[in-house]
């Protein structure tokens, strides 16, 4: 009578205090340059070194430029982050991809496809998009700064077991959906904070259909609604993409995971805090028009009017509208656009450039738009060479940059400009969160790819 998640925290727990706070147990920690500095030099202050260094894995993401990888970083605090990142994973004893390394790119696109994430571990990193790792059947969330150090001196940590959640699309999806419109859909249903205190277990026909790169963006968007984490049960699908894979295990070892692999799953008698059920078939591609993620319509709808917004949300309504340069009620089709950006940890997976690919083959880039195709990984690039994607994006205009995190967050030299309109298959759509300035339409794959060659919003499915 447990639910999935229930089965890989209990697992996990060493002891539980007084007060209910459980020291659970680290299976990987992911360390980034951003949130790890302080967390070393706490070690040091401290004459500490970590507890187990093979389960921590080093790289820098955020701050890395995506074009001359292979030469000095010119920003000055990217490169100090950088530099301080490979300085102490040297001085601890820890695996670092650096830049240039094949395995560089985005930590929570490279940690997956190695094999280094797998079925019924608990996963942390300091960035809130570790949920991400969830859709391999995992427990992963993202931690502050000294919860870093804290897991690097014990591999443990102190929690408070959250409440959890099942949300169930029933149903298939209709062509042109992709798992970023289910994700944002979601979100715009439960609202940027209608999963507050809770683990959320997807399921339903619409995600078992899903490939593994489809599970991850689902995952990672989980945080969107103020999840703790998001988590999808391992099957067929994820076991397919799991063997073989580097760090998987082989052999006698792989019978055996996939044995254990196959108990990860909700009992059919478990009981939720919370169920929610939406219909795939209600799903249309979706985009933003706001300043968070829950802010979002399909492609075809108008802009909510103010009388449509709860009364309590009406100035943050009217702010972000204002900020967006939007009007109420307009429609968001035929709406200019000045950049497109194909990447981060979201949509940064190979699934991504081949949906991108199937709008802009036999089309050119709109000449009035700058766009940023930016995979995930090296290895990511690497199939979008073998698979000549490159090649489509060649002949329709389009440039690859190399693997980072790059314009989703506005830490290296890929920055929007003020004012400009951005179609970005990222995560976040705050104000400034890609540029000072910076207005941002979240949206998928095949709609960033119809603004890229339009030059507007535009609906894939008339393409």
């Amino acid at each position: 009578m447990k639910t999935l998640f229930e089965k890989i925290w209990g697992k996990h727990v060493v002891d539980t205090l007084p007060d209910g706070t459980v020291q659970l147990y680290i299976d990987r920690l992911y360390c980034h340059e951003v949130t790890s500095p302080q967390a070393f030099a706490g070690l040091r202050q401290r004459g500490l070194k970590p507890f187990r260094p093979k389960h921590v894995i080093c790289m820098p993401d955020h701050n890395i430029p995506t074009l001359g990888q292979d030469k000095p970083i010119e920003d000055p605090v990217s490169r100090n982050q950088v530099d301080t990142l490979a300085r102490n994973a040297a001085d601890f004893g820890l695996e670092h991809y650096g830049l240039m390394h094949p395995k560089n790119g985005i930590i929570h696109v490279v940690c997956p496809e190695n094999g280094l994430t797998q079925p019924g571990m608990t996963i942390v990193c300091g960035d809130s998009h570790t949920s991400t790792h969830g859709a391999m059947g995992a427990i992963a969330f993202g931690i502050g700064t000294s919860e870093v150090e804290m897991t690097l001196a014990t591999q443990c940590l102190l929690q408070q077991t959250p409440k959890t959640m099942r949300i169930t699309i029933n149903g298939r999806r209709k062509q042109g959906v992709t798992a970023k419109d289910m994700a944002l859909y979601i979100i715009r249903r439960m609202t940027a904070g209608g999963a507050t205190g809770y683990f959320v277990e997807y399921a339903g026909e619409a995600i078992r259909s899903a490939n593994m790169d489809e599970r991850l963006t689902i995952c990672n968007l989980s945080i969107e609604m103020g999840a703790r984490g998001g988590m999808i049960a391992p099957d067929e699908v994820t076991f397919e993409y799991l063997k073989d894979r580097e760090f998987s295990p082989k052999g006698v070892d792989w019978d055996r995971a996939t044995a254990y692999w196959r108990t990860l799953c909700s009992d059919d008698d478990a009981v939720f805090d919370r169920e929610v059920s939406f219909r795939a078939e209600d799903i249309e591609p979706m985009i933003t028009y706001g300043t968070n993620p829950g802010m979002s319509i399909g492609i075809g709808e108008t802009i909510p009017t103010l009388e449509s917004i709860d009364e309590s949300g009406r100035a943050s309504f009217r702010k972000a509208l204002d900020y967006m340069g939007f009007e109420a009620g307009a429609p968001i089709l035929g709406k200019p656009v000045d950049y497109v950006f194909l990447g981060s940890c979201t949509n940064g997976r190979i699934e991504d450039f081949r949906a991108f690919a199937s709008v802009v083959k036999g089309r050119k880039k709109a000449g009035d738009v700058t766009v940023w195709l930016v995979p995930g990984s090296w290895q990511v690039m690497r199939q979008i060479r073998t698979e000549g994607i490159d090649k489509i994006l060649t002949e329709a205009g389009f440039e690859l940059r190399q693997p980072g995190c790059s314009a989703c967050l506005a830490m290296n030299d890929d920055k929007v400009p003020a004012g400009k309109y951005v179609v970005s298959t990222s995560n976040r759509n705050f104000e400034g969160r890609q540029g000072p300035g910076a207005r941002t339409l979240l949206a998928g794959p095949l709609v960033a790819a119809a603004a890229a060659v339009t030059g507007r919003v535009s609906d894939p499915r008339t393409m």
